[in-house]
């Protein structure tokens, strides 16, 4: 029976998001119809040549870009929570994210910081991403140095923290010295932008959410026994610094990509697992990581949706919405939730 609850609500969960798909595209500057979107996709027979190019060059990749980091960060956050055992730990409590966003910072500010480029000069999108990337992988390795020498998963929690710390405190001295135009525009990238991107962009963060999935895949077995504790999942046999590593890559890349894709996205990585867990009422990992990628994708869809503001030509930062939806749900989690039962 509660086999059959779990199926049917994952099968109401794809409907939503189909649903929640179409209300995404259709909404905008300019309203587009669900029967002609359902047609042009499928037929490419569109009424206007406009509202082709509208779909397929900006709604559709952002779109695509919200399911597909709504799914990333839901499946690093649960990740981050169970192996840690902390309700409120996240996809960026390792310090990747700020990572990537040194990479940015290095990027943008340091060269109006120091005179070496013209303040407010244009980056191409693909100067930015590899920016973040590199900046996400240089703390994953120093992370994963930590890893090496340390054995207490709380001791790598507070060095993740800390490194986070040391590369937000760096992020603000070149902000401090930048100019005017440059620190516009780590600003506007700091508050998180899902649209923009070409189809390969798309493509390559599809690529990387594909390469992140693969750890979560081989280890799902290894999360339920962690519930209980280190000492109660080796008793059965799951080897904690194996998982480690394979939480350390698997959230290094989800969490790193999509910030250097899409810049830092709050509260989705906290919120969604604790939302998949009240309305699929189950600890199993099997089921918990199907359902926070779907309710990950289905509430970044919704925030982006929101974002368009229906109507007129300006959003809203993603980042800003994503925040006033997560900050409520997380606070009410905290206060009515006893999370000693799970943690």
């Amino acid at each position: 029976m509660k086999t059959r609850s779990t199926i049917w609500l994952f099968l109401a969960g794809l409907l939503v998001l189909l649903i929640g798909f179409l209300i995404n595209i259709s909404f905008g500057s300019i309203s587009i119809s669900f029967s002609e979107i359902i047609s042009g996709l499928l037929s490419d027979n569109w009424e206007k040549e406009s509202t082709k190019q509208i779909v397929l060059n900006f709604r559709l990749p952002k779109a695509l870009v919200a399911i597909i980091a709504g799914i990333g960060l839901s499946v690093s956050g649960l990740q981050m929570q169970t192996f840690f055992r902390n309700p409120l730990a996240g996809p960026y409590v390792l310090g990747i994210s700020s990572g990537a966003g040194l990479g940015v910072a290095l990027l943008m500010l340091a060269g109006s910081a120091f005179g070496l480029m013209a303040d407010g000069a244009v980056f191409s999108p693909w100067a930015v991403v590899t920016a973040g990337v590199i900046g996400g992988a240089l703390v994953l390795f120093l992370v994963s140095l930590v890893a090496w020498r340390v054995n207490d998963s709380m001791t790598l929690l507070i060095v993740g923290l800390m490194f986070g710390a040391g590369v937000s405190a760096v992020i603000s001295i070149l902000s401090y010295f930048a100019g005017a135009e440059a620190l516009k525009l780590f600003t506007i990238w700091g508050m998180g932008s899902l649209g923009g991107m070409s189809w390969a962009q798309v493509y390559a963060l599809l690529a990387m959410l594909a390469l992140g999935l693969i750890p979560v895949i081989a280890s799902i077995k290894a999360y339920n026994g962690m519930l209980l504790g280190e000492r109660y999942a080796k008793s059965m046999g799951i080897d904690p610094i194996r998982l480690r590593w394979l939480m350390i890559i698997s959230t290094g890349i989800l969490a790193g990509s999509i910030t250097a894709f899409c810049g830092p996205i709050a509260f989705v990585g906290i919120a969604v697992p604790h939302l998949a867990r009240i309305i699929w009422k189950t600890a199993d990992h099997k089921v918990l990581f199907v359902a926070s990628s779907l309710v990950g994708a289905l509430l970044l869809l919704l925030c982006d949706t929101v974002s368009q503001l229906p109507g007129f030509a300006e959003s809203l930062p993603i980042n800003a919405v994503t925040s006033l939806v997560g900050a409520p749900v997380v606070i009410s989690l905290v206060i009515r939730k006893n999370f000693s039962k799970e943690f």
